[in-house]
Parts: C-alpha cells; sequence; structure tokens
C-alpha cells in the first residue's frame, strides 16, 4: 500500500485512526513550546517545555502500542510518528542552542543526522514506493537525545556522572543510528532492483 493510498478520500478513517491522531497532537506541541520559548521567561519557559517533553513521550509510547494493538500500522503513520518524535526534539535543540545551553557540535549533530534521513528517506519513498518504518534504534536514539534535553530543561548539572553518560551515550546512538539507516534503506533498494 503507498502512501497515496493511504491518504485517497476512502481511507480518511485510516489516517485519522487513534494511533496516527495521537502523533498528529503530538505534533501540535511545537506551538506551545514555541509559545513558551519565545514569550516567557527562560525558566518558565524550560519547564513547561519540559512537561511537553514528558507528554510526548507517554503519546509516543501510546501510539506504538495502539498501532500494534489494533492493526493500525499504516504508511502514513510511519511518516507521521517519527516526524512527530522529530519536530518538537529539533525545535527544542534550536532553541537550546540559540541560549548557549548545549554545544554547536551536538546541535550539528543532531540536525546533520535528521536531515540526513529525511534526504534519504524522501529518496528511498520514491523508488519503493513506500516509506522505510523507524525502528527499535532510531527510536532509542530519539529518547536517549530527548532525555539529555530534558535534563537540561530541568537544570540538571551537566558535569553529573549521569548527565555525561546519557550524553556521551545519545552522541554515540546518533552515528549508529544514521549508520544503520543506510544500511537498511541500501538493503531495501537492493531488494527491489532483484
Amino acid at each position: 500500500m503507498q502512501l497515496s493510498d493511504d491518504i485517497s478520500f476512502m481511507n480518511i478513517k485510516q489516517v485519522f485512526n487513534a494511533s496516527n491522531s495521537l502523533s498528529f497532537l503530538r505534533l501540535l506541541l511545537i506551538i506551545p513550546a514555541w509559545y513558551s520559548f519565545n514569550y516567557l521567561d527562560i525558566i518558565t519557559a524550560k519547564y513547561i517545555v519540559a512537561g511537553l517533553g514528558i507528554f510526548a513521550a507517554i503519546t509516543d509510547i501510546l501510539d506504538g502500542y495502539l498501532a500494534r494493538k489494533l492493526n493500525q500500522v499504516t504508511e502514513f503513520g510511519k511518516i507521521i510518528d517519527p516526524l512527530a518524535d522529530k519536530v518538537l526534539v529539533v525545535y527544542v535543540v534550536l532553541s537550546l542552542f540559540m541560549v548557549g545551553e548545549i554545544p554547536t557540535y551536538y546541535f550539528y549533530m543532531i540536525a546533520g543526522r535528521d536531515i540526513l534521513i529525511l534526504t534519504g528517506g524522501l529518496i528511498v519513498s520514491k523508488k519503493l514506493g513506500k516509506v522505510l518504518p523507524s525502528d527499535y534504534i532510531g527510536k532509542a536514539t530519539v529518547l536517549a537525545v530527548s532525555f539529555v534535553l530534558l535534563m537540561i530543561l530541568l537544570n540538571v548539572d551537566t558535569h553529573s556522572i549521569a548527565y555525561l553518560l546519557l550524553y556521551y551515550f545519545s552522541i554515540g546512538l546518533i552515528f549508529i543510528s544514521l549508520v544503520n539507516y543506510i544500511l537498511k534503506a541500501v538493503k531495501a533498494l537492493n531488494k527491489e532492483q532483484k
């Protein structure tokens, strides 16, 4: 089933199923995050965005569970779920980078990984006519980066052992997930050509 089939008028209920609706909700969390960083003092904004991040993590777990439990896995869901994961994370990374709370190289690693995966994903989707689903390595990477951001938002000591372990673990996962995605894409394209 291709993405265009998912979005046809007859399948609109399938597109807006329970799991995809939670992904849409998660995507909309960018609005209160943007408002918080632009119109509230930084301390208040950080706590509000931390709360939004926790809520996003809960909905992410729930939408994955519902998609499998209710057999609601769709091509559209394979796009909206990782997109919803990334939008809030990238916005928070950018906002924290702008106020000097995360290192420049960390910002560029996260942004670079996401740009490469998005670009590669579009190319692969066009050639295969379907979307490569996110996997546990990709989810673990977003989760690790999200926890690092959450610790920064909650003003955890960035020199603590717990923070540093998670921080360097997230950097390792950024590289591993990128290589994993490239290998998965190449394998899918080779399989299609046979």
